[in-house]
């Protein structure tokens, strides 16, 4: 079993340098040695039987420390790894807030008379009713971000003017029954929608809520003190129950991926929950023994979630979730690094850099972003975090393209739920400030394990494709999609997601049409669409980076039902112009396939074997083949986190074959 694993070990390694050298170097290799030849065929057959996915034992964390005992030597004990002034010491609050002083002081006014949010048993119990997730989320956030606003006031006045309401505020969240949000609640033994007081699990929400609270404790115990002793040791000990206790003797969490089995997903929740955990144990455990055994068990965690992502860097989750996998895990790096004095640090891995350089490539510009998987096409991302992560893996590109997103503005203190954000930000936004801003496309970028390919032109256009499978995390099923965009706006779009509900993380997320294949720049074969699951997956993908073309096998993307022998998408930009073939091989023409396109705007298909796509001033026209007859369906978007991006509808373009064929090529020509 051992030489097994040691075989594939090898040929993953072969396989990950192959994909990342260039396709005329594997060519040459393959010509010339036979004996290569052999070596490289069998380790694609062996890495592409075992998983999709590339797990790779990196275990850098555990390497970067060395062990358990090693890491216990270089702790930073009793919070001196703390990077912020002590609360009593206002001179250096002053000089570091400077401006930003005031600003604080007026949010956290805001809630000086804030009545604190009641969350009832039924808005708890109405995920199970009816999928809602904000009749209970609501007031909960609302509660947590008057938590954070009263305490940076306070670190910022420093007069105990806010200490009053941050202790109702404290008292009020000692006494909930859980800090998990309803959504999650299902991972209790009950299995249900209201918490428990039997049980404390730790999710995302609970896990934020925690880390919060966390440095309330820090900061202001002390002053907790002066009002009743019982505050902030309610507060120590709900920490401890919720958070410390259930972090150490739970493995069965299924993001700390302690029982990881190949096919299974590990996602942001990992490093987002133990970034979390991190903080907790570093702010409330001063015994060196219990420290060091916590951080310990997170670093071996937070590996899982490293050997699991692609060291290409691209997040398959898209740029909407970059901020709580890459930057949730460059917060867990930030800690970890400060708590041990600098002496455990991965920020001079070229993956962690390639991790957060992700960002800046996936932009396209005037806040438009390549939006795969469950992204909105609307966003830039976290301007601190970037500069952040950017400052610390030594990435001008991410500082830079931070400092051009503020676009001329001064950077702002988040005053959010998270706090670890909202302080480092507080640390850092004078160096943000003064740092010159740029940001700058390259006409290929190319992830060659996650199978991202964006290829840009001189005339302006911006064409991102993708190959991969069909169970990345917050999947979609579009293997072998597009979204084409034309000085900067999107003409040919990926509509993203909706509102989450119940439905979206259930069995039934494929009913869902977001989701589905026959709603994204793909086709229809047989009259099937593409099928969840791990096997459905692009196979011979193809970059090539000087001609600007990308292509791959979608036949495997689809269900046995297609009866598809072989369907090879291509896209090659040219100067002017996006080419698009279609060319296939079925095993049986059952019925006629059909190619659908998804635009917004105004879309006008009165011209036999065009169609005209205008919008925001940019305007393509799509050439069709005459076998084709083209039509045209409305998608009305009643769910406003569809509606703000595109407005009240988008179209569909659906260019249908005049017959079933078992072969055939179809060309469509965009300019």
């Amino acid at each position: 079993m051992r030489d097994t694993l040691n075989i594939i070990v090898v040929c993953e390694t072969l396989l990950i340098v192959v994909r990342m050298t260039s396709h005329l170097i594997f060519i040459n290799i393959m010509k010339k040695n036979t004996f290569s030849r052999i070596i490289l065929t069998f380790c694609l057959l062996v890495v592409s039987g075992i998983s999709v996915h590339a797990y790779t034992e990196r275990n850098l964390l555990q390497k970067a420390a060395g062990s358990e005992e090693q890491l216990k030597e270089i702790l930073v004990m009793n919070q001196a790894w703390v990077p912020y002034p002590a609360y009593n010491d206002r001179s250096a609050w002053d000089a570091l807030l400077g401006a930003d002083k005031e600003t604080l002081i007026r949010a956290g006014e805001k809630h000086l008379d804030y009545e604190w949010k009641v969350i009832r048993a039924t808005d708890y119990l109405e995920y199970e009713r009816s999928g809602e997730r904000n009749i209970m989320q609501n007031p909960y956030e609302a509660n947590r971000k008057a938590i954070n606003a009263l305490m940076l006031a306070e670190l910022a006045e420093g007069k105990g003017r806010f200490v009053d309401q941050l202790a109702n505020g404290v008292f009020f969240s000692c006494e909930m029954t859980s800090w998990v949000l309803s959504a999650h609640l299902v991972r209790q033994t009950t299995k249900r929608a209201l918490p428990d007081y039997r049980e404390q699990v730790i999710d995302l929400g609970s896990g934020n809520y925690g880390s919060m609270l966390a440095w309330v404790y820090y900061f202001f115990h002390d002053s907790f003190d002066k009002l009743d002793l019982v505050i902030a040791r309610r507060l120590r000990q709900t920490l401890q129950e919720r958070i410390l206790d259930p972090y150490m003797n739970n493995d069965r969490e299924w993001w700390m991926a302690f029982h990881w089995k190949p096919g299974e997903i590990i996602n942001n929740w990992n490093p987002w929950c133990n970034s979390n955990v991190l903080q907790c144990y570093l702010l409330l455990e001063n015994d060196r023994d219990r420290l060091a055994k916590a951080v310990w068990r997170s670093m071996q965690s937070v590996d899982k979630f490293i050997n699991f992502v692609k060291a290409d860097g691209a997040c398959e989750e898209g740029p909407s979730y970059w901020g709580h996998a890459a930057g949730k895990m460059y917060d867990y790096l930030q800690i970890l690094f400060d708590g041990t004095g600098g002496k455990v640090s991965l920020f001079e891995e070229p993956m962690v850099r390639r991790m957060g350089e992700y960002i800046s490539r996936t932009y396209v510009g005037n806040g438009w972003v390549v939006n795969f998987a469950d992204a909105s096409a609307k966003g830039g991302g976290d301007i601190p975090l970037i500069y952040r992560y950017g400052r610390a893996v030594g990435s001008d590109e991410m500082m830079q393209f931070a400092a051009y997103l503020l676009n001329g503005k001064r950077p702002s203190i988040p005053v959010g739920n998270d706090t670890f954000r909202s302080l480092q930000s507080i640390l850092w936004n004078g160096e943000l400030e003064k740092t010159v801003a740029a940001h700058t496309v390259p006409a290929c970028t190319w992830y060659p394990e996650t199978e991202f390919c964006y290829l840009t032109n001189k005339s302006g256009w911006f064409l991102a494709t993708k190959g991969g499978f069909n169970n990345e995390s917050h999947n979609h099923n579009d293997v072998g999609t597009f979204s084409l965009y034309v000085n900067t706006v999107p003409m040919l779009i990926d509509a993203g997601v909706g509102t989450y509900t119940r439905l979206t993380f259930s069995k039934e997320r494929y009913t869902i049409w977001t989701m589905q294949s026959n709603y994204h720049n793909l086709p229809m074969i047989n009259g099937v669409p593409q099928r969840y699951g791990q096997r459905y997956k692009a196979t011979d993908v193809v970059c090539q980076s000087k001609k600007r073309f990308f292509s791959a096998n979608i036949a495997t993307a689809y269900p046995e039902e297609a009866e598809v022998n072989r369907w090879v998408r291509a896209y090659s930009l040219g100067k002017k112009q996006l080419t698009i073939t279609d060319e296939f091989s079925l095993k049986s023409a059952k019925a006629p396939n059909q190619v659908n396109f998804l635009a917004w705007g105004k879309v006008d298909i009165s011209v036999p074997g065009k169609v005209t796509i205008e919008v925001q001033g940019q305007k393509v026209t799509l050439e069709y083949p005459r076998e084709l007859t083209v039509g045209i369906e409305t998608v009305e978007l009643p769910d406003t986190r569809l509606s703000n991006v595109w407005g009240p509808e988008i179209y569909r373009i659906t260019l249908k074959d005049k017959e079933a064929r078992l072969t055939g090529k179809y060309k469509f020509v965009i300019k």
